[in-house]
């Protein structure tokens, strides 16, 4: 593609705003059209980078330090919403470490004293934490700065985003109709976000497949905890169960959490497919697509390396 014709990439979650930013940035005329803006389900993200159950691992590694680098130079930035933070990843059972964590800055093994009651492994690094809500501001602000448009509307089919030179699709879940993928499934998520006791350092257990998660992620007068991962769900209405139990399992870690006052529940709907499909596609009329969806619960983790092949893909310089 020549710089300035005209790029649609559908949706506006951290996927959709990413690869926008790329392409406006690399010289494209960028129009982004999504139902909600910015998306919800990036609305509801913790959020620490972390490249964990998601597939093709060669692919995922490339794409998830691609943008771990470019996280580390946004920390620089407080406006951005990230931050570079000290913290733990426990386990329940003597897991060995995931590899990406071993390659970050401060890791190593915890000391038995470090680990809540009940927990046998653990691990200490340096990640960077993603504030959503602000660094979802700060993408559209910056997608804006580069000449992009965004329209708020609902699309029935990818060729409702016509007319386009290409079309790029980041629709996340709502690829599932979209395209269509069966594949795509919805695995729902939910956070509560409460008042900060005092927390300066983020809390991660490896649950392995478990639906119930358990974390905790300071940003400034806030913490997000966690969670929630029930496969085959997508209703966004917040659960109060699901939320007392989040509260439960957080505060038996953190006991500053129990007294911490609830401000809001955030819910959403991760896709999630096999593998993650970042690949072009042209249709019958000659329309060229490229597909950056079903990242699951690592969209923020693989969104600048994915939104780089995206460009790589249309050839926009």
């Amino acid at each position: 593609m020549t710089a300035g014709e005209r790029v649609v990439v559908v949706g506006a979650g951290v996927a959709g705003l990413t690869t926008a930013v790329v392409l406006a940035e690399a010289g494209a005329s960028v129009h982004v059209i999504a139902e909600q803006v910015p998306g919800v389900t990036s609305l509801a993200a913790g959020a620490m980078w972390g490249p964990y159950l998601v597939e093709p691992k060669d692919k995922v590694d490339q794409w998830g330090q691609r943008s771990l680098e470019i996280f580390r130079e946004l920390a620089q930035d407080p406006a951005t919403g990230v931050r570079l933070t000290s913290g733990i990843e426990a386990s329940r059972t003597a897991e060995a470490a995931p590899d990406w964590a071993t390659t970050l800055p401060g890791f190593r093994p915890c000391r038995r004293a470090e680990l809540p009651a009940g927990f046998t492994a653990g691990y200490r690094f340096t990640v960077p934490l993603i504030d959503m809500p602000t660094y979802l501001d700060y993408l559209l602000r910056r997608l804006r700065d580069a000449g992009g448009v965004v329209e708020q509307r609902r699309l029935t089919s990818l060729s409702d985003a016509r007319p386009a030179s290409a079309i790029v699709n980041c629709a996340g879940l709502g690829a599932r109709d979209l395209v269509p993928d069966p594949d795509l499934r919805p695995i729902r998520g939910q956070h509560v976000v409460v008042t900060n006791p005092g927390l300066t350092e983020f809390f991660s257990e490896d649950t392995g497949l478990s639906p119930d998660l358990l974390c905790f992620y300071p940003h400034g007068e806030t913490v997000v905890l966690g969670g929630t991962a029930i496969d085959g769900e997508g209703d966004l209405a917040p659960d109060d169960k699901a939320a007392a139990g989040i509260l439960a399992r957080c505060a038996e870690v953190e006991p500053r959490l129990a007294q911490a006052r609830v401000l809001e529940h955030r819910v959403g709907a991760r896709p999630t497919r096999a593998t993650v499909r970042v690949e072009e596609e042209v249709g019958e009329d000659g329309t060229v697509a490229v597909h950056n969806y079903g990242h699951g619960g690592a969209g923020v983790t693989l969104s600048w390396g994915c939104a780089e092949e995206a460009r790589a893909l249309l050839s926009v310089k």
